[in-house]
């Protein structure tokens, strides 16, 4: 009862939270950043050039949170006994581990010490190894024309083959993948490519401590599959010649507080080495012990230590893009941290045809703001599974990295935009951008759009002008075609996996209009393709059924 009493005085004293959840692990919050040992007029000293590159091109500051924590004060800790398990420049905070828990007296004793809580333990103490050597690779933008196999539907329904066969494939972008662990990615046949192109500049283990993340979960090792595979006539990736670095913060064996800690390390490093987008197929509500249990109210932004991490990578920069979790079908319903973050790019799950999947996570944010932020194909994505061939799999986890790729594939054929920038225009090509709900926010993105390789609604084929409206449609589509000579028009309508609904033969004179309405109001909402050709050309235009 007394140590009891005592720990409630600290939370008096220090006006913070603190939960007793297990023993032996605690996090502590740093007064400043005396003697760190770093100035920001030298950031080459604790960033690489790639990421102080990153922050010149879209004119960001480097200030204090960029400094690491003070190494007097992580000394002092040390010199206590405690185990410095991780730390957080961003944050100013520190894990420790001690199994000493008369050390807790002394350590609220520092004037260094702000506030202290509670946390998980489940950590080595080991120190971590070096990573492998980051690797310089040319950009190159050459068309791609990949035969896409049975991942061609979550590709053609985002218009990301567009960019593709448009030469942006993700080269010369930067993703950081923070997850679970990425099982034989150094053996399965849907990364050769990215090892034999250097593609993987590094990996590193903020659970075990070490860079074994080959070993881990094979929740990675899926999710990277679905951005960076690469098995002509199987699987390909949405950015299949992008660079990666391969981050494990998640230990799938339990739901622990200080997976949070390890995150925040994770995209703290990934800023370091300069990667220009994260993706975060992770999400936490409830944990092991209850009594750390996150409620919807904390949804709001601001409150969870990795969603606060996940919205200070995105002012460095860096485009964070999350699952918006599985959920839907749960008691609990929303979506989980860190895809509550305001200035993350949060991905839900549909299946093949644009419709919300059941499970995925729904918005809106405790304060109100739009949740999901878009949607992609979650259910039945195509993937590597754990054998060698390919598989499928659920969740927004394979949804977040279509995204991801593609995004990586838009920054490339743009590169002066800003990372929000890029979030901007992916929302604002989503299909019912006008009209957002909490289940898939502002829709389906079209990256042809978004890129503007394409338009919403007008094409051009040769001399030919075709306008093609409402979209999206309900129960009627008009086209109109404006040309110099009599013209044979062919019309098709295909489903997103290519299974071809009608077809109708037009000739027109300088200007034609066509009204397509039979049997379209019966047609299951989602995304269909309307391919509209002449004898030299031809034109093919994702259209949206509305419910």
């Amino acid at each position: 009862m007394k140590y009891f009493i005592t720990l409630i005085y600290i939370f008096l004293f220090f006006l913070n939270s603190y939960s007793q959840v297990a023993e032996n692990c605690y996090r502590l919050f740093l007064t400043d950043k005396n003697n760190t040992g770093f100035s920001i007029l030298n950031p080459e000293e604790f960033l690489s050039q790639k990421s102080i590159n990153r922050r010149i091109n879209q004119k960001i500051n480097i200030i204090e949170n960029d400094l690491p924590v003070s190494n007097e004060y992580i000394d002092s800790l040390k010199s206590l006994g405690l185990n410095v398990l991780t730390k957080s420049k961003w944050l100013n905070n520190v894990v420790v581990y001690s199994t000493n828990s008369s050390l807790i007296d002394t350590i609220t004793q520092l004037g260094f010490i702000k506030s202290i809580q509670k946390n998980h333990s489940s950590l080595s103490s080991s120190s971590f190894k070096n990573s492998l050597e980051r690797k310089n690779l040319t950009q190159t933008n050459e068309a791609y024309y990949p035969d896409y196999g049975s991942s061609g539907t979550q590709i053609s329904m985002l218009n990301g083959h567009v960019l593709h066969r448009s030469g942006y494939s993700g080269s010369g972008i930067t993703i950081a993948v923070i997850d679970a662990g990425f099982l034989d990615v150094d053996v399965l046949p849907a990364f050769d490519s990215l090892w034999l192109n250097n593609q993987i500049l590094g990996v590193k283990d903020f659970v075990d401590s070490d860079n074994q993340v080959f070993d881990a979960s094979s929740h990675g090792m899926k999710v990277l599959s679905v951005i960076g595979g690469n098995m002509h006539g199987e699987l390909i990736g949405s950015a299949p010649k992008a660079n990666y670095w391969l981050l494990r913060s998640e230990d799938n064996s339990t739901e622990q507080s200080i997976e949070e800690d390890h995150w925040v390390a994770a995209a703290e490093f990934a800023d370091s080495v300069g990667v220009d987008i994260i993706n975060s197929s992770l999400g936490y509500t409830e944990f092991d012990n209850s009594d750390q249990n996150y409620s919807y109210s904390d949804m709001d932004g601001n409150t969870t230590i990795i969603t606060k991490a996940a919205d200070i990578a995105a002012s460095k920069g860096i485009l964070v893009i999350s699952s918006a979790g599985n959920l839907g079908d749960d008691p609990w319903e929303y979506i989980s941290a860190p895809a509550d973050g305001d200035s993350v790019l949060t991905v839900g799950a549909t299946d093949s045809y644009a419709n919300y999947a059941y499970f995925s996570g729904l918005g809106p944010t405790a304060d109100g703001r739009i949740k999901p932020n878009i949607a992609a194909m979650g259910l039945q994505t195509v993937l590597q599974g754990v054998d060698g061939n390919v598989s499928i799999g659920n969740g927004t986890s394979f949804s977040a990295p279509l995204i991801s790729g593609l995004a990586a594939c838009l920054w490339q054929s743009s590169p002066e935009l800003t990372n929000m920038e890029i979030f901007k225009r992916i929302e604002e090509s989503s299909h019912h951008y006008s009209n957002p709900d909490y289940k898939t926010g502002y829709g389906i993105p079209d990256f042809g759009k978004a890129s503007g390789i394409t338009s919403s609604d007008i094409s051009i084929l040769e001399n030919i002008i075709v306008n093609i409206y409402p979209n999206p449609f309900y129960s009627e589509i008009n086209i109109e075609l404006y040309q110099k000579t009599k013209t044979h028009f062919i019309i098709e309508m295909f489903s997103i996996t290519g299974e071809k609904l009608f077809q109708s033969e037009k000739i027109s004179d300088n200007y034609g209009s066509i009204k397509l309405s039979k049997n379209l109001k019966t047609l299951p909402s989602g995304i269909y393709l309307l391919k509209i050709s002449t004898k030299n050309d031809a034109v093919i235009r994702r259209i949206c059924k509305s419910k």
